[in-house]
């Protein structure tokens, strides 16, 4: 056999098999994928009852919150907007994949969020290299944070869950992207707000045990610019400990949907002793919405 024809074997082999690696890897993928997020929407209402919502957003409501807030929500906001139970958010964009170094990475992903019980399940497709990809989970279910990478939906290269700071922080990732679903700030949502200067106001939200307070920053058109949090576990140092650092989300591109005013871009950055370094930047390509009959 010529050195040509073995390498085209070979090479035919090898391919054969990453074809089949990532059929098998994307059906056991998404057969996790469909039992989390049952598990997502069983939780979806809180058997303990939250606080009683009206359907439908009435704009005294917000009478008596800081200046920059009312000013948000009478951009965002319709009198009579229905509120959001759910959302499905479509995206594409990019991810550093270092820590230290520019290794962006083009993903797509789907989201669903529910807010009567704060959750939502964030499933992504990572092309790492040509024919490899990466699929990737971050959600918030029922109290319970998770992060999960399989190359091929089988090798898994990160597997962090449960309750703590690893909770903590993925509630911060869905209270950080609530103007996607930006009923879910208002205060008869069980968000309190509490007044920072003219174009910025501190948020609360609280699923027990976990209580957050987020800055919201407003640009000159009333909307949300950014979300910062002091402190977020930004995964595992050298000593085995997760790191905690400042934490940006910022927010543009605001379009109407749904009777609303979102942002269609967003980006997250850790904020490091050497400056703001930006790791992720996605665009909404598709958003749908659920509101209270």
């Amino acid at each position: 056999m010529s050195l040509l024809l073995w390498l085209g074997t070979v090479l035919g082999a090898l391919v054969v098999i990453a074809i089949g690696l990532r059929a098998l890897g994307g059906a056991q993928w998404a057969e996790m994928i469909r039992t989390h997020t049952t598990q997502l929407e069983s939780g979806s209402v809180d058997p303990r009852g939250r606080l009683p919502s009206p359907a439908r957003f009435d704009p005294r409501e917000i009478e008596g919150l800081p200046a920059p807030v009312r000013r948000y929500f009478r951009a965002v906001l319709a009198d009579g907007q229905p509120i959001i139970t759910a959302t499905a958010i479509e995206m594409k964009g990019t991810m550093n994949m270092s820590t230290t170094a520019e290794q962006w990475k083009p993903f797509t992903s789907s989201q669903r969020v529910v807010t009567r019980k704060p959750g939502f399940l964030w499933d992504a497709e990572v092309v790492m290299f040509p024919g490899l990809p990466a699929h990737v989970e971050d959600s918030y279910i029922a109290g319970h944070g998770r992060l999960i990478a399989k190359l091929f939906g089988l090798f898994t290269v990160a597997d962090s869950h449960g309750e703590g700071e690893i909770a903590r922080g993925e509630f911060m990732r869905y209270f950080a992207e609530s103007p996607w679903y930006p009923t879910a700030l208002l205060p008869s949502q069980g968000v309190r707000w509490e007044a920072e200067d003219d174009a910025s106001a501190r948020a609360t939200i609280v699923d027990c045990p976990i209580t957050l307070t987020l800055l919201f920053r407003f640009n000159d058109a009333g909307l949300i610019a950014s979300v910062h949090a002091e402190s977020r576990g930004a995964g595992v140092g050298k000593d085995g400990v997760m790191v905690m650092l400042p934490w940006d989300c910022a927010l543009s591109d605001y379009q109407p949907q749904g009777g609303m005013q979102i942002p269609m871009t967003g980006e997250a950055a850790w904020v490091r002793p050497e400056g703001r370094k930006v790791y992720f930047v996605g665009h909404v390509k598709k958003l749908s919405y659920e509101f209270l009959p």
